[in-house]
Parts: structure tokens; C-alpha cells; sequence
């Protein structure tokens, strides 16, 4: 045997084709092979290499039959192969993102090769941008003007470019001036934009633009009779008008200022000529490169990538939130929702308050003095008004605006908006309202995500029209497919393996469905959804299976209390399992138990190189003890679930934890939401819908109150116990407010989409 296996090296030495067994504590190196598991009649077979190997009891490893070659492994090794490429050209793009990549703006880059020679030359500043434009524009010109400037008046408002009513009557007299006369200055709707321009000025006086940053620092090309020496004072610190290219062009011409020209020459410089509509677009793209790859199932991969880009993102945070570039001196609600929001997943000590200046008499506005609200930015304050702690009232404010908004667009199937042209936008912000943050599971939301995601075919909008690569392109959908479908398959090997768990168990028997244990396998996948996690996922599935065997035996089947003690001291013994065919239910049941607990000892010892067989038989013990409390408020399930999944996962949870107050709370208020929502759920009472009638609406707040305190408790940073510790706490509580959210009829069909469907 040993020269089969030496446990100094990184991977045993197989002979194909030659049978071999040895004791797993003799091969603690397997478990830093890269595999995924497979599933057989005779337990679980582990995929080293092109190696399958079957792990079926405690003691020993053994092959059933021999060491052999499987079909289809080479396929499997290239799909993988094809993933880890993706995934390496992804961190390649995320290590270099920079000031957030995007395209050049025809429209900024005019303006920077319209400013004339600092030193008084009749030549351009930058020739390099005259050149662009040169190579760039098209021959038609203003005959174009001519023949489509009447498109405008059948144009919506939402996709207004921005500062277009400010900027454009400025242009068309500049034309005037210079003797063009082939574009139709009288024309209605060019009458109608001048309206516009002017109800723009009124809301924003010229006292308030030369004292205090407001969105016209973007457009000051569109302006005149400008207090310079005012304004100067305004600039970022990169020399910028805020972000924009165009307005930092116009300032340079009018005030020579060597910080616009040192903003404008870099940009120059780096767009071989060309300038963006944006720049830096820093926080904007890592923002939203994040809200993609977690939307789409894949951060995973990317996790040191998107700790750089928090920590990025949290340097420039600010009282007043952020822009889309970094030190703009000017804040947004889209950007600050969507800092927030993130910063406060990740454990980073933020406030809400950043959102109250954007609240006016009960609205909500992407900025000040803004004239038409969009949908996306709007989305993106409800999204961050659902991660809110208890006493927030800023974000309970924010949470019931945003709703009531996007469900008027809803109504009137009206979601063009301001920032972005995406086609499945509508379906993004539907799915978004029918499913809150508190009933969300990672791979429903993977599943709906990736039909939603544009990919490169989104298109953002500012003054013109541009992309952002960093942010939509083919490539994050494409590893999002390939993952989700490797995942998934995994996931249906495995519960071809439960099915054969509950035939072998006879569960019918006991009252339990595959309906039933189905249900239960989803809820774990749809959490715990890597493929290298199946013990884990196994482990919750059966779990919750054995849970409700234990509870119901224990509520309704036993007859004496001494039955319920007599089975509790066999498990304490460990000698529940019986040789006998026919035997009582509660013996069945912890037969179940025992087998199930020392599989996952087993298992775990393997990936883990730990044994946690003393503390899963403590918890378990420790919960059908308090099966016979007859006063207990809660029963616990839900803390042994969290116990169970973490003590699975690796994670120590030691005794000092266990005892530990931050733990007792977050166990108290876990057992009491789901125990709440359990209640709700098989009563059939809980109508999110009539969530504010009568004794329903208590209780619908108090499970709102307490989800708020046990997010603050898993967010907030602690010293003392482990995030991934207490991110199971409220994995498990969303969890069962999922199953109290939706009817089965939906349920149904989300299993259908994250476990059977493919994309």
C-alpha cells in the first residue's frame, strides 16, 4: 500500500486499474487536489484528477472496484480549462481598471480641439484632438443637422442627454454666428428646448453655481457671463469642472488655468487625442463592476479584486457620498446608494445619512435641482434602503419612496431612463421589486441576473451615447453561463445521490416526499452553491430532513416522555444503529441521524483535515434535549441548522464562541425569526401584500425589526467571531423568509430554474 500512497507528497501516486484502499488518516494531502465530487449507490466518489475514488465510511477510503478512467473526464477537464481562462483574462482586466475604461466622446473631444494655444499661437492647443476629429467625422455634417434635426420633437425626455437643454441652444447660436444657415433655428421644437434651457436656469440661480458644486459644472459650455475667479475655486483637485472634458475645455479657454490644462493634456495623452464624456469614471466603474459579477454568480473568483476596489471605494467616501470620479466635490444618488450598499455588506463602517441631502418633502432625487427622475438610480435607493439597521430612518423614508416610484413606472410600463439604454431593464427592476433583499437567494438571483444582463449591448448615456466595458461586456456573462451550468450539474449528480439516500432510508415511510426532500436540497444550493461545497450542502439538506423527522416524532408520534428520554440517552451512547429489519420509528429515525452525522464527521475530516464529529453529535444532543423543554419559546432548529453548516464548512466554532454573547444573540433572534416565520408559513398567514392590515401588520413589523438587528449584528465588524460565522446566521434567516415570501406555485418554479433548467 505505501507504495501506492506516500503522505509527504501532493497527490498519491495511482496505478490506473489496480484496486487499492488505505486509511484516510494517512492521506490528508488528497484534500489539496483541485476535484469535484461524483455520486454512486456506494457513497460519495471523489474525482481526483482522472481518478475516482469512493469514500464510504469512516475508516477507510477504498475503491469498490478498481481505480478507473471515466468518460467524459477529459470533456470536463477542458470546460474547466476554459473557465480558469475566462476567469484569468477577467482579473487581468479588473487588476488594470484604472480611471474606468470607456470610449471617446466626439462631442468632449470637439470641445478640447476647439481650445485655442495657451501662448497666444493661432494653432490648437491640442492638435492631436483636431486630428481626431478629423479622421473621425463623417462627410455629411451639417446636411445631417438638416435632415434630422426634427427627430427631436418625437424624442422622450428621459433620454434627454445630460445638460442637452442647457448645452445645445448655445451651440445652435454659435452655428448662427458663423453664418451656417442650413439648420433650422425656427423651428418648434428648437423653441421647445429653449423652453426647457430656461426652466433649468430658474431652478438652479447663478448665485448657487458660482458658490456651491451643482450638476451645471458639467455643462458650463452651455453657459455664459461666468464669474471665473468664483468658479476656479469649484475645480477637483484633478482640475476638472466634475468629470466632464467638455466643461473643463470651456473653462480652459476662458480662464488658461494650468490644472484644467494638466486635467485635459493627461486625457489627451492617454485617448491618443480623443477625450471621454467621463473622466475618471474610477468609482462608477468599480462600483458597478462589483453589483455585476455578484449579481451574476461569479465574485467569487474575483474576491482580492473586489476587496482593492472597496478599499478604493471607501478612501474617497465621504458625509457626502461620491460621484462617479473620485474627489469631484459633488455626490449623486446612484453612486452613493450603490457605495453604501456595498461598503455596508462588506463590513466597512458607513451611514445612511450620506442619502438625506438627496430627500426633499418626501422625494428622492438623483441629485439637486434635477429635473427628471430615472429608473436606475431610483432602483438603486431601494436596493440600499433594504440593508438597513434598527432606527434608520432616513433609509425607511428612502425604501417606501423608491417603491411606490418604480411600481408607478411598472404601472405604466414606462422605464426609459436618463443613465443607461438596456433591454431587459423593465425585467432587471421587476424581478427586483417581486423579490426584496430579505427573500433573495444567491442562485435565484444568479439565474434571473444572467437573462437580464446585457452584456456589451448596453449602452450608458451622458452627453453622448458610450459603454463601459469594465462594466457590461460579453465576457462576465459568458463565465456566468459556464459556471451556473457546471454548478448545476454538480447539483443534479447530487441529488440523484439524495434520491438514492431516500430510497435506502425508506423516507416515504416516515412521511417524507421527494417533493419534500427536493425542497430541502434547493435551499441549500441555492445559498451554498460551489461545486467544491457539496458536503455542505448535503449536510444542510439532510439536515432539515432529520430536523423535521426528530420534531415531529418528538410533538406527535411519542407517546411518554420516557420514549423521548430513552431515545435521547442511545444517541449520548452512540448505539442507535440496529441490525434488526423491523424496528420502532424513533430508532429508524436516529439510525438516520447517526449514519448522517458520522458521514459528514468523515467528510469534513477529509476537506477540511479536522474532526468535528464531538461537536456535531454536542449539537445535536444539545437540541433534542431541549425537545423535551415543554417551555421552551423556540426550538432551536435554526441555530442547529447554522451550527450544522458551519461545523461542516470548516469553521471553528468552539466552545468559547458557542458561549459567547454576540453568538447567543445572533442564535436567539435567528431561532426567533424563523421560528415566526415557520409559523406563519404552515398557518398560511403571512400576505406580504396586506402586510400593514391588522394583527398581520404587528407582526410583519416585528419580523421587519428583527431582521434589521440581526443584520446589524452579522454586519457590524466583531473581533471576536468570524464574518462567515455569522454571515450563516442571516443566510439561514433569509432563508426562511424565502419560504414565507413565496408560494409554493413560485418556489416551484425557482427549483425548476436554479436546479433542472440550464442556460
Amino acid at each position: 500500500m505505501q507504495a501506492l500512497f506516500n503522505p509527504q507528497l501532493a497527490y498519491p501516486s495511482l496505478v490506473p486499474h489496480q484496486k487499492f484502499s488505505w486509511p484516510i488518516q494517512q492521506a490528508p494531502s488528497l484534500k489539496h487536489v483541485p476535484r469535484h465530487f461524483l455520486f454512486g449507490t456506494n457513497g460519495i466518489q471523489v474525482l481526483r484528477g482522472k481518478y475516482l475514488v469512493n469514500v464510504v465510511s469512516r475508516d477507510t477510503i477504498i475503491n469498490p472496484s478498481q481505480v478507473r478512467e471515466k468518460d467524459g473526464l477529459e470533456e470536463e477537464a477542458l470546460k474547466v480549462n476554459v473557465i480558469q481562462d475566462q476567469i484569468e483574462s477577467i482579473r487581468e482586466m479588473l487588476d488594470t481598471i484604472g480611471e474606468g475604461r470607456t470610449n471617446v466622446s466626439a462631442y468632449d473631444t470637439a470641445w478640447v480641439a476647439l481650445v485655442p494655444a495657451l501662448n497666444g499661437d493661432d494653432l490648437p492647443q491640442f492638435p492631436d484632438s483636431l486630428q481626431w476629429i478629423a479622421d473621425n467625422q463623417l462627410p455629411d455634417g451639417i446636411t445631417f443637422m438638416k435632415e434630422n434635426i426634427h427627430k427631436l420633437q418625437d424624442e422622450n425626455e428621459d433620454h434627454m442627454p445630460c445638460g442637452f437643454e442647457v448645452v445645445f441652444p448655445v451651440l445652435l447660436q454659435k452655428a448662427r454666428n458663423l453664418g451656417i444657415d442650413k439648420i433650422p433655428y425656427d423651428a418648434p421644437v428648437i423653441k421647445d428646448i429653449y423652453a426647457a434651457r430656461e426652466r433649468k436656469l430658474k431652478r438652479i440661480p447663478m448665485d448657487l453655481v458660482h458658490n456651491i458644486p451643482t450638476s451645471l459644472l458639467y455643462s458650463l459650455e452651455g453657459l455664459q457671463d461666468l464669474n471665473w475667479e468664483k468658479l476656479l475655486k469649484l475645480q477637483t483637485p484633478l482640475g476638472s469642472f466634475l468629470t466632464s472634458p467638455a466643461s473643463t475645455a470651456f473653462a480652459l479657454m476662458k480662464t488658461k488655468d494650468e490644472n484644467c490644462f494638466k486635467y485635459l493634456d493627461d486625457i489627451v495623452n492617454e485617448f491618443r487625442g480623443g477625450a471621454p464624456a467621463a473622466y475618471p469614471s474610477d468609482l462608477f466603474a468599480r462600483l458597478w463592476a462589483i453589483d455585476r459579477l455578484q449579481r451574476l454568480g461569479i465574485s467569487r473568483f474575483f474576491t482580492p479584486q473586489i476587496k482593492d476596489f472597496l478599499d478604493y471605494i471607501y478612501r474617497f467616501w465621504s458625509e457626502d457620498g461620491i460621484f462617479g470620479g473620485r474627489l469631484a466635490r459633488f455626490s449623486d444618488v446612484d453612486d452613493s446608494s450603490m457605495g453604501f450598499r456595498f461598503l455596508r455588506l462588506h463590513g466597512y463602517n458607513v451611514t445612511p445619512d450620506v442619502l438625506k441631502q438627496f430627500e426633499s418633502n418626501g422625494k428622492f432625487s438623483c441629485f439637486a435641482y434635477q429635473m427628471i427622475e430615472s429608473p436606475t438610480p431610483i432602483y438603486n435607493l431601494y436596493r440600499a434602503s433594504q440593508v438597513q439597521f434598527p432606527g434608520e430612518k432616513i433609509l425607511e423614508e428612502a425604501k417606501e419612496f423608491s417603491f411606490n416610484f418604480l411600481q408607478e413606472r411598472l404601472a405604466s410600463d414606462n422605464f426609459l431612463d436618463k443613465w443607461v439604454i438596456s433591454k431587459y431593464l423593465p425585467d432587471e427592476i421587476k424581478q427586483g421589486l417581486e423579490m426584496p433583499w430579505y427573500a433573495s437567494l444567491p442562485r435565484v438571483e444568479a439565474k434571473y441576473y444572467i437573462e437580464h444582463y446585457g452584456g456589451e449591448d448596453d449602452v450608458w448615456i451622458s452627453k453622448t451615447l458610450y459603454r463601459m466595458p469594465d462594466i457590461s461586456n460579453n465576457r462576465y456573462l459568458e463565465l456566468a453561463k459556464m459556471d451556473f451550468n457546471r454548478c448545476q450539474a454538480q447539483h443534479q449528480r447530487e441529488w440523484d445521490f439524495l434520491e438514492e439516500w431516500y430510497a435506502n432510508c425508506k423516507l416515504q415511510e416516515l412521511g417524507i416526499s421527494k417533493k419534500d426532500l427536493l425542497l430541502a436540497y434547493f435551499l441549500a444550493a441555492a445559498n451554498i452553491f460551489e461545486p467544491e461545497r457539496s458536503n455542505v450542502r448535503l449536510a444542510w439538506a439532510k439536515s432539515q430532513i432529520i430536523i423535521r423527522l426528530i420534531t415531529f416524532y418528538f410533538t406527535k408520534e411519542s407517546k411518554t416522555l420516557e420514549e423521548r428520554i430513552d431515545l435521547l440517552s442511545k444517541f449520548r451512547n452512540f448505539n442507535g444503529i440496529g441490525k434488526r429489519k423491523s424496528y420502532k420509528t424513533g430508532q429508524r429515525i436516529l439510525d438516520i441521524l447517526l449514519k448522517t452525522l458520522d458521514q459528514h464527521s468523515v467528510e469534513t475530516l477529509q476537506e477540511y483535515d479536522r474532526d468535528i464529529s464531538h461537536q456535531l453529535h454536542y449539537a445535536w444532543e444539545t437540541w433534542l434535549s431541549k425537545l423535551n423543554d415543554e417551555d421552551l419559546e423556540y426550538n432551536d432548529q435554526a441555530e442547529l441548522l447554522v451550527h450544522t453548516i458551519n461545523t461542516c464548512s470548516g469553521y471553528v466554532v468552539s466552545e468559547d464562541i458557542l458561549q459567547h454573547q454576540e453568538y447567543k444573540n445572533l442564535s436567539k433572534l435567528t431561532n426567533k425569526i424563523c421560528h415566526q416565520l415557520q409559523e406563519y408559513q404552515n398557518n398560511k398567514v403571512l400576505e406580504m401584500g396586506n402586510r400593514d392590515k391588522g394583527t398581520y401588520g404587528i407582526k410583519y413589523k416585528e419580523i421587519e425589526t428583527d431582521m434589521q438587528a440581526l443584520v446589524q449584528l452579522v454586519l457590524q465588524e466583531s473581533n471576536e467571531i468570524d464574518s462567515n460565522i455569522k454571515q450563516t446566521f442571516l443566510m439561514v434567516a433569509k432563508t426562511c423568509y424565502y419560504m414565507a415570501y413565496f408560494d409554493p406555485e413560485t418556489i416551484g418554479y425557482h427549483i425548476s430554474k436554479v436546479i433542472f433548467e440550464s442556460v
